[in-house]
């Protein structure tokens, strides 16, 4: 098992965790939080020390569809080399939003394999082809 060091950087800050036995990702705490004219970047107070060939992987909870609120980047990645806080931009359209002490996102650690890669003239057919954005059906 591979193992995630965090470090509060903020007494505030609470330890991601897990709300139920087998869930996947651990939820994040919001302990402060700056609000922008387009965007609300939410701080956590924690540094992570992501072990090395894994990455964070920082996803919405479903939660966020009761919000007006959007993560920036969809997924956020934060890679195995970065010591800064973990902060969540979401972007704002209306006044629903969460409030300092709610969870606002979560995280998932997972190992990723490094590749080498290869300039190639042609690429092998597939059944699939080129086709893309609905290509498969809806």
């Amino acid at each position: 098992m591979a193992i995630l060091k965090i470090k509060k950087i903020h007494p505030d800050a609470k330890l991601p965790k897990y709300a139920k036995e087998g869930d996947a990702g651990l939820d994040v705490v919001a302990i402060g939080r700056e609000i922008k004219d387009k965007y609300i970047e939410y701080k956590t107070g924690l540094a992570l020390e992501v072990p090395e060939g894994h990455v964070c992987l920082i996803f919405p909870r479903s939660s966020i569809s009761k919000k007006d609120l959007v993560l920036c980047n969809s997924v956020g990645v934060l890679d195995s080399g970065y010591r800064g806080e973990l902060i969540l931009r979401f972007n704002k359209f209306g006044e629903e939003i969460y409030e300092i002490g709610e969870r606002v996102g979560q995280i998932m650690i997972l190992p990723y394999p490094s590749v080498e890669i290869k300039e190639v003239d042609e690429l092998e057919d597939s059944s699939r082809g080129d086709g893309g954005f609905g290509s498969t059906g809806i």
